[in-house]
């Protein structure tokens, strides 16, 4: 066992200090180091492809389990656990180090995933989902501190854009992924594929990765700021859930909306006489931290528009599996995985990265407006052109914000700062999609009866698509014949006269389908407006060349550190 000197934490800002009298944060061999990083990323990918993987099996599972009246709450239940044990995660990280929250994250994951795949009724299946989610809520945060514990700001680039990688592959693979075991083998192994691979992460992460505590830390949890923030985030994320499937003025929406804002402000009233807060407000007078959590929670509505309408578009319109789906948006994955990593690289080659992040949310920018002008008739060719643009313009926000965090705040709250930004990057997706589920339905139903109309389809069978009775929603299906489906909507009266004009129907519906999925793009470019206006206040600090402090650092509450458990030496 080869001993480590607990090594404390440059403050923020110090950058490119001389090595004389300075240690690194965690000093391991390169060996291990390389170990530890992959067992994390493969943490990472646990938690990642979960969040798209089970969209793909559910309508198989409903069958199977027959509970479509609870089918929304399979993914909502797993959404909140897993946002809601975020920041705590983050939080108990700081004082009690990254190891054991990550243990014990992977651990509740993987009890979740295994009880999830023998579920038997739907709603064994919506209480294994809510444990797979409390354990996938420590595997963001804690993986991408661990990454601030081993590396420092200036060498992160190298390793973190491989982890914005991970986050694209997962969103984009996902779903294919989904169809492909559902269909080989059956929806249960999806669940059981998450065992063996995070066997494999314990095993390395228990071995190999030291656990970091901050001296002098007091063990207080902030109790009544969790129990608020529960109060608060529960209501808030059912509510955008339902926003999805009703209107906005309903009290299940509208109600529980304003009802969590309301929770959240007393959160805020209690963080900031909290003597230890689950988030310390004083981190958001640092305008680079500030602006970077901004520009991240706008800039996710691009990124999970993207991921979500796009495979629609292929899968509803075009009638592709969920597989070719998956191979269609290849485009967007190689511009996803590219641009992270490459970014990952400048940053860490340079030093820089604000010029590089504005040039990517310009890019966000610019690829989601190309979108606005998609049709039923928009080549393939230029959609893949599209969607390269708009992966150029994702990758880097998935990455360099996490570099940018970590360097901007104390090494004593890398934690929590991480997990923050987890934290506000899922509910910038959840608010993009309950929005972009809004336009997406609002324009199909002002669009079907114009497509129809200008398709030569008699205005006296037009009017069956319209009223508040029609519900157009109901004919964006996955797979099935949409001529059936129509003709089985329509009176048996009626059916002579509409049998004929079926090809017609069909085709406009799509054409409304397309124009509805382009319009939810808009979101993508107002949000990435915003972001760009966000992060246009980050201010450049240099990359600290290490996280490390002179030997008699005077102000040890904000900088000591204490290695223990540490692994063996492979060097």
């Amino acid at each position: 066992m080869t001993e480590a000197t607990p090594t404390p934490a440059a403050p923020a800002g110090v950058a490119n200090q001389s090595d004389h009298g300075w240690r690194p944060a965690i000093e391991v061999s390169h060996r291990a180091r390389m170990e530890i990083f992959g067992a994390v990323l493969l943490a990472l990918l646990l938690g990642a492809l979960d969040q798209t993987i089970v969209g793909t099996a559910l309508p198989t599972i409903v069958t199977d389990l027959h509970g479509n009246d609870l089918y929304t709450w399979v993914v909502t239940i797993y959404l909140l656990t897993s946002t809601i044990s975020v920041p705590f995660y983050g939080k108990l990280s700081d004082i009690y180090g990254r190891k054991p929250m990550l243990i014990i994250g992977i651990v509740i994951f993987l009890i979740g995933s295994a009880l999830s795949g023998l579920s038997q009724t739907m709603e064994q299946l919506i209480l294994f989902r809510g444990i797979q989610g409390l354990g996938a809520g420590a595997l963001f945060p804690v993986s991408l501190a661990v990454i601030g514990d081993l590396f420092s700001p200036q060498e992160r680039g190298k390793y973190q854009g491989l982890f914005g990688a991970v986050f694209g592959v997962s969103a984009l693979v996902g779903p294919a992924l989904g169809g492909f075991i559902t269909d080989t083998w059956s929806w249960h192994w999806i669940f059981y594929v998450n065992i063996p691979v995070g066997i494999v992460s314990l095993y390395f992460i228990i071995r190999l990765l030291p656990t970091v505590k901050r001296v002098g830390a007091t063990r207080t949890f902030d109790l009544l700021g969790a129990a608020v923030f529960i109060i608060a985030v529960v209501p808030f994320l059912v509510g955008l859930t339902n926003a999805q499937s009703g209107g906005w003025t309903d009290p299940t929406v509208g109600g529980f909306i304003i009802f969590g804002i309301a929770a959240f402000l007393v959160f805020l009233a209690i963080e900031s006489r909290a003597k230890e807060p689950i988030v310390p407000l004083d981190l958001w007078r640092e305008r680079t931290y500030a602006g970077s959590i901004v520009a991240t929670f706008f800039a996710a509505f691009g990124f999970f528009t993207a991921t979500v309408f796009l495979p629609r578009f292929y899968q509803v319109v075009l009638g592709e599996s969920a597989t070719m789906s998956g191979y269609a948006l290849f485009p967007l994955l190689i511009g996803v995985i590219g641009s992270s990593i490459i970014s990952g690289q400048i940053i860490s080659r340079t030093g820089k990265y604000k010029v590089l992040i504005i040039v990517s949310v310009a890019f966000l920018i610019v690829g989601s407006y190309l979108f606005t002008g998609m049709t039923a008739t928009t080549s393939q060719l230029v959609i893949s052109a599209w969607m390269l643009v708009l992966g150029i313009g994702i990758g880097p926000t998935l990455a360099a914000f996490t570099i940018v965090v970590q360097n901007a705040v104390p090494f004593t709250k890398l934690g929590v700062a991480t997990s923050n930004l987890t934290f506000f990057r899922q509910i910038g997706g959840v608010v993009g999609l309950s929005i972009g589920g809004t336009i997406f339905g609002n324009v199909l139903r002002d669009q079907v009866p114009v497509q129809l109309a200008a398709a030569g389809v008699p205005p006296q069978v037009v009017a069956g698509f319209q009223g508040s009775a029609f519900d157009p929603n109901s004919l964006v299906g996955v797979g099935g014949n949409l001529g059936q489906s129509i003709l089985a909507s329509v009176p048996a009266q009626a059916r002579p006269i509409v049998e004929p004009l079926v090809p017609q129907i069909v085709d406009a519906i799509y054409r409304a389908i397309t124009l509805a999925i382009a319009d939810t793009f808009w979101l993508g470019v107002i949000g990435g407006v915003l972001a760009f206006l966000a992060v246009l206040v980050i201010r450049e600090l240099p990359l600290r060349s290490a996280t490390r402090i002179p030997a008699k650092a005077a102000d040890e509450e904000a900088t000591e550190a204490l290695v223990a458990d540490l692994p063996l030496d492979f060097a």
